[in-house]
């Protein structure tokens, strides 16, 4: 008899539950996140089992990347498309792990994209590279902030690279002022070693692939960016249209509407936020360094705030980016900007 299960997993333990083609409840058990215990109790129902559905939570990649070892067929749940429960009166984590073996038993259970094992660490790796670009400005600007209220003059973001000490001693007459400016510059520069060395990791061969070379076509998209959209995308052919990849991307509207009437949004925040933050680098680039791009942002920019403007270009070079990404090629401006 088939049996369908469901992991409820939780920081320092899983919840799991195992039904029958019936719906009937075979297996209801808290195990500590131990793969060798996990794997002990689902043992006795290995050979029968559909599937074992694990919820998308931060901590899922061991248990899953575990149990596909073990030879157990895997299903990673999108937690935010599961329905809700309707009916009851109260829910715990053995009614979470149950409805999870149910849906998945009528055919019903919304599933999430398994990064592949090989390359997720690569893509990490990029991630944490743009954590220390964030917060690398973050000083930057917290230097900007000191200088503005000591001279009362803007200080450029290539004037910032250029200081010296003796411009610090000169501007900053208060030693606590000099002692803080002195410090937020000493770990900007630390983390722009680490930034460097980070690309530095990124050798001849990954910059070179394949995937990437269409999409290094595009106005502003040079080898680390490109690299980090090719990563975040995954195997583009699991989007069926461009839609869905844009809407992935964050670069559609969450509107809500009822006889023509705007009644809410919701699911913005559904997607890749690493993609959404890649494509709107890549229109900001586009539009420094491609005049046509720059026109077609003027015209929109006036008409509707930048933000708008800007999240316009990103999701016309997302289109762009999912043929080129799927068929290869080369970024035709006038295509894409007409």
């Amino acid at each position: 008899m088939p049996l369908y299960a469901a992991c409820d997993l939780h920081s320092n333990n899983t919840v799991l539950a195992v039904l029958d083609e019936a719906g009937s409840l075979k297996l209801r058990q808290r195990v500590p996140n131990d793969l060798d215990l996990i794997g002990a109790a689902l043992a006795p129902f290995r050979n029968q089992l559909q599937g074992v559905a694990v919820e998308s939570t931060y901590n899922a990649y061991w248990l899953l990347d575990g149990l596909d070892r073990a030879g157990y067929p895997t299903r990673m749940v999108n937690t935010l498309a599961v329905p809700q429960y309707a009916g009851l009166k109260q829910a715990d984590d053995n009614t979470d792990a149950r409805h999870l073996a149910n849906l998945m038993r009528l055919g019903l259970l919304p599933t999430a994209y398994i990064y592949p094992r090989p390359q997720r660490g690569l893509r990490d790796l990029l991630r944490r590279r743009m954590l220390l670009v964030q917060q690398s400005v973050r000083l930057l600007q917290s230097v900007r902030g000191y200088w503005a209220r000591a001279t009362g003059q803007r200080l450029s973001a290539n004037a910032f690279r250029h200081l010296t000490r003796q411009q610090l001693d000169t501007t900053f007459v208060d030693p606590s002022e000099l002692f803080a400016v002195a410090t937020l510059m000493q770990s900007w520069l630390y983390l722009q070693h680490r930034i460097d060395a980070i690309e530095h990791w990124l050798d001849d061969t990954v910059r070179r692939r394949p995937d990437l070379a269409a999409l290094r076509t595009v106005p502003g998209i040079g080898p680390i960016l490109g690299l980090t959209i090719v990563l975040e995308s995954g195997q583009i052919q699991r989007f069926e249209h461009v839609g869905q990849y844009t809407s992935y991307c964050r670069l559609v509207p969450a509107h809500r509407v009822s006889n023509g009437k705007k009644k809410g949004t919701g699911n913005r925040k559904c997607g890749n936020r690493y993609l959404a933050w890649a494509w709107i680098e890549a229109a900001n680039f586009a539009i420094r360094f491609a005049p046509p791009i720059k026109t077609w942002y003027q015209r929109n920019a006036a008409r509707k705030p930048r933000v708008v403007a800007l999240k316009a270009v990103a999701h016309k070079l997302a289109r762009a980016g999912f043929h080129l990404l799927r068929d290869g090629g080369r970024f035709d401006v006038q295509r894409a900007f007409c």
